[in-house]
Formats: C-alpha cells, sequence, structure tokens
C-alpha cells in the first residue's frame, strides 16, 4: 500500500507546538491505520547533535585510548603504584618462557592476549604496544597530541549536550525520552520482541530505546565529563569534592574508563539494532527527520 506522508507545515498550530510525536499523531487519519505513513520523527536540532555526537565519541575514544596507553593501568581509590594492591586492570607485554607475549590482568587473573594487547602487530613485526596503531589517535606514540584531540572534542561534546537539552526542552523531544509507568509495564513484552527480532516502526521511541537513550543522555555523557574533571588537577583544584564525589582521582579514571566501554557496546547494539530494523528507514530519520511507520497495534 502506498505511503501517506506526513508534513508538519501542514499541521494545526497546536499540533506542531507540542512536538514531532504529537502533531504526526494528530495528523494520522484514523481511518487509514491499515496502511503505512511517513512521519516528521527527528528534529533538525536532535539529528545534528546526533552526528555531532557520534564524530566526538569516535575521537574521543581513539585519542582517549592513546593517553591510556601512557599507563596501561587501572586501579581503585586515590593512590596507585607499587605498595598499593587496588589494580584492577593491567595491560603489558611479559618474557613467559623465554618468549615475549602480550597479557592482560584482570582482577589478578592473567589471559594471553598477544597480537590484541600488550604485545602487537608493527611495521611487520611484534612489538611492546598496549594497542595496535589503528586502535589509537595518533596512531603512534604521542601522548601531547592525543591529549590535544581529547580534550577538543571533549568541550565539543559538552557543548553540543547543553545545545540538545535547551533545544529539547523547547521542541519536546526531552519528554519523548523519558519511561513512562505505562512504558515499564510493557517492559518484558517489547524485550521479548527484540529477542524474536520483531521490530515494531511505530511514532515514538519504544521502553527500550527509551531506557537506553536515557542511560547514554542522562548518567553516561554526564559522568564521564566528571570523571574526566575529576582526572585534572587544575579543576579539583577549584573542586576538591569531586575527589569525594567518585573516591578519588585512580577510581574516576577507572570509571570514565568503565563508561568507555558502555558507550562502546551501545554503539555496537544501535547500529546492530539499526540493521535489523532496517537501515534505509532508520538512517532517512537521522538524516531528513522522516521515518515510515506501521500500523500500531494496541498492546
Amino acid at each position: 500500500m502506498a505511503a501517506t506522508k506526513v508534513d508538519l507545515a501542514e499541521e494545526p498550530e497546536e499540533a506542531v507546538a507540542k512536538g514531532p510525536s504529537a502533531a504526526s499523531a494528530a495528523a494520522r487519519p484514523e481511518d487509514h491505520d491499515a496502511g503505512r505513513s511517513l512521519v516528521y520523527r527527528q528534529r533538525l536540532a536532535t539529528r545534528l547533535t546526533h552526528w555531532i555526537w557520534a564524530v566526538c565519541l569516535f575521537f574521543m575514544l581513539l585519542s582517549g585510548l592513546q593517553i591510556f596507553m601512557a599507563r596501561p593501568d587501572l586501579y581503585i581509590g586515590q593512590q596507585s603504584g607499587f605498595g598499593f594492591d587496588n589494580t584492577i586492570l593491567s595491560i603489558g607485554a611479559r618474557q613467559v618462557g623465554g618468549e615475549a607475549r602480550g597479557v592482560t590482568t584482570v582482577f589478578g587473573h592473567a589471559f594471553d592476549t598477544t597480537g590484541w594487547l600488550g604485545l602487537v602487530p608493527q611495521g611487520g613485526q611484534m612489538a611492546a604496544k598496549t594497542f595496535p596503531g589503528w586502535l589509537t589517535i595518533p596512531g603512534y606514540r604521542d601522548l601531547a597530541t592525543g591529549r590535544v584531540v581529547h580534550f577538543f572534542f571533549a568541550w565539543v561534546l559538552v557543548a553540543t549536550l547543553f545545545v540538545w537539552l535547551f533545544a529539547s526542552l523547547l521542541n519536546g523531544h526531552l519528554r519523548e525520552l523519558v519511561p513512562t509507568l505505562r512504558d515499564l509495564k510493557r517492559l518484558p513484552r517489547d524485550a521479548a520482541d527484540h529477542l524474536r527480532l520483531r521490530f515494531h516502526h511505530g511514532r515514538s521511541y519504544n521502553v527500550l530505546q527509551k531506557l537506553s537513550y536515557a542511560f547514554v543522555l542522562f548518567i553516561a555523557l554526564p559522568l564521564i565529563v566528571l570523571t574526566g574533571l575529576t582526572m585534572s588537577p587544575g579543576v579539583v583544584a577549584d573542586l576538591p569534592f569531586l575527589l569525594d564525589l567518585f573516591g578519588g582521582r585512580q577510581t574516576a579514571r577507572t570509571i570514565h574508563f568503565g563508561l568507555m566501554l558502555a558507550l562502546v557496546l551501545f554503539f555496537l547494539v544501535h547500529v546492530l539494532m539499526v540493521v535489523l530494523a532496517g537501515p534505509f528507514n532508520e538512517l532517512r530519520s537521522m538524516i531528513t527527520g522522516w521515518y515510515r511507520t506501521q500500523p500500531e497495534k494496541r498492546r
């Protein structure tokens, strides 16, 4: 059946003022519930900030790994180094049986990670290096450049987060990301549908999307910014409460690293869901704003 395109420009002013989801719902003819329609789902501010975040997080991840190589160990607490038994992660190269091997130690358990971590291919031979060159910016050991790149994109991310928050408050997008009690009641069914690869192309986000986006936007990104600031001696000199808040500079560094891994996992799952749910429709939504829906069933 042919799709019906719903344009906000043709909608009543009251519907437009309530945001894209309200306008689209108001415009949808009830007697066309068997058809599919294009709705204006993503506002311009949402689309722009989405892609800016994607670029920022890419450069922050690779430059952050460059910085991490300066000391590829994670600790809990304020102190670190010899005499403190608080290491939870360590990546390096060791001699094992007279042969150099890459070894990653997690909570005291050592794993051979030769070729991936600790001892990696470089220039046609194996070199003692925390990460391979393709995982860092720059691809060679340059802590100064890594820090410049990391901090530049970190501040761009912070500015973009504030722009998104302000715009979302104005256009109503923020309300669309907050799970309601009705959403939470549907959580088991939506989770089961996703496990069966049954995706519903509705006008609004499903509960799993709301929970994951809320975690990233309201928890992970603010925490990754605050823990990053806690690692700065200049910042904690003016804001010493940050050290108490996160239990020390080394704990803040560990939380920062853990949040990075959580964001990488979110990205991988996010891309997988886009591919499985229909990449053309999903990408069109985040590029043009228009999203093709399917008839919504009462659940």
